[in-house]
């Protein structure tokens, strides 16, 4: 058994996207920052509509997948497809941006509080030219498991083994494999998940500090800051004297040259140049 260790750390730094909206980001902060097949995570968190008002107007995508995850708030997300969908606390939603998609996502919200995560997700090349999708996932669509120490875990997307048994996540059929948990455990709470030796991961603790490894090797991994995990077929994290909450991502590494312009990724700079050239022709979809 291999034991997966800290890592790297990649620290959430402030930043605004959209319109402006305040949020924190992670992986993605830069083309260094990346663990393969995941690109960027943000977490946007604020009682201050200021913060979150402007949302994100109409903008492009192509080459790949995003999971906006909703903890508190409403945002609408509407698209040239014809696709709207409702997020809101304890929901989700999957866009495949593929070969291109428009759209937007703003608050339907003027108060209160504003919070979750978007991850982007990497496509194959062989796949990054196909037709753009959408699915939307309420929050009683989202399977939650209780754990034996009083701790949760909610299956976003993938397959997890849990206690000797396999859970289907909401999502299904991510091109790279991905797994993305939302776990959160008591003081002292312990959690224990195989994973496949060879799959990327990291974690990000949003409430608390977790420790990282084996019970007489822990490292600590504070909250707001992307924990990025060695190779091995075991994870375990661990909860001090507080509660914790975090996000578990794993997934298939595609091992294939990035190149990134805003909100393009694809792998040649010809591409991002027909990327560009597409969308200013109005082809991009």
């Amino acid at each position: 058994m291999n034991i997966r260790i800290l890592q790297g750390i990649i620290p959430g730094i402030a930043t605004a996207d959209g319109g402006g909206v305040k949020l924190r980001r992670s992986l993605g902060q830069s083309q260094a920052h990346r663990v393969d097949p995941f690109l960027m995570l943000d977490e946007f968190s604020s009682a201050n509509a200021d913060d979150y008002i402007a949302g994100f107007p109409q903008h492009p995508h192509r080459g790949f997948e995003t999971i906006t995850y909703m903890l508190d708030g409403h945002m609408l997300h509407q698209d040239h497809l014809g696709n709207r969908g409702d997020l809101k606390g304890g929901g989700a939603q999957w866009m495949t941006a593929g070969r291109g998609i428009i759209h937007s996502e703003m608050p339907q919200q003027e108060s209160g509080r504003m919070r979750g995560f978007q991850l982007w997700i990497n496509l194959p090349a062989k796949e990054k030219m196909k037709p753009a999708s959408y699915q939307d996932i309420q929050p009683e669509a989202m399977p939650w498991l209780t754990l034996a120490d009083g701790g949760s875990v909610k299956l976003i997307a993938g397959n997890a083994e849990i206690a000797g048994q396999v859970y289907a996540g909401a999502i299904q059929g991510i091109s790279a494999d991905a797994l993305f948990l939302d776990v959160r455990l008591p003081a002292g709470g312990h959690f224990k998940l195989p994973l496949p030796y060879e799959y990327n991961a990291f974690v990000y603790p949003y409430e608390g500090q977790i420790m990282i490894g084996p019970q007489l090797a822990q490292q600590p991994l504070p909250p707001q800051q992307a924990g990025l995990l060695s190779l091995g077929d075991q994870l375990e994290i661990w909860a001090e004297e507080q509660p914790v909450a975090f996000l578990l991502l794993a997934g298939r590494p595609l091992g294939e040259p990035i190149v990134q312009h805003g909100p393009f990724v694809m792998n040649t700079q010809a591409e991002i140049e027909q990327a560009i050239a597409d969308y200013k022709k109005g082809q991009l979809v």
